[in-house]
Formats: structure tokens, C-alpha cells, sequence
């Protein structure tokens, strides 16, 4: 008669140390999408409406920090 170990503590650490990092590279990727979006955006005013709201084009290569 064979018996099959069906509790295995090790590979449940595994995968949710694999679950943990899939959400944290879909995290990181969602993170850099909207940066990516929102700089696309903003991009596509003119100096003027970015003076309005406090921004210049210089402002906009950090918005992927501000983001963060």
C-alpha cells in the first residue's frame, strides 16, 4: 500500500513567496504605467496651462519620483 504525503509546509512557502512577487512586479509595473500616462498627459499642455498648475517642462522627467 502506498501512502502519499498531501501536506507539504515548503511548497506552500514557495508559492506565496511567488504569489508575493508577481504582485510586486505587477505593483511596480502599475506604477511606472500611470508615471508613463501621466507624463504623456502633461506633455501635451503648453507652457502656460503647466504654469498654472505649478509645473514646467523640466518638472515632468520627475514625475515617475513623484509617483512613487
Amino acid at each position: 500500500m502506498a501512502a502519499f504525503d498531501t501536506t507539504r509546509p515548503v511548497a506552500v512557502l514557495n508559492a506565496g513567496r511567488f504569489s508575493n512577487i508577481f504582485a510586486s512586479v505587477i505593483g511596480t509595473l502599475a506604477t511606472w504605467n500611470d508615471a508613463r500616462i501621466t507624463r504623456k498627459a502633461l506633455s501635451k499642455l503648453s507652457a502656460r496651462e503647466l504654469e498654472d498648475i505649478g509645473l514646467t517642462y523640466a518638472d515632468l522627467d520627475t514625475i515617475s519620483t513623484i509617483t512613487r
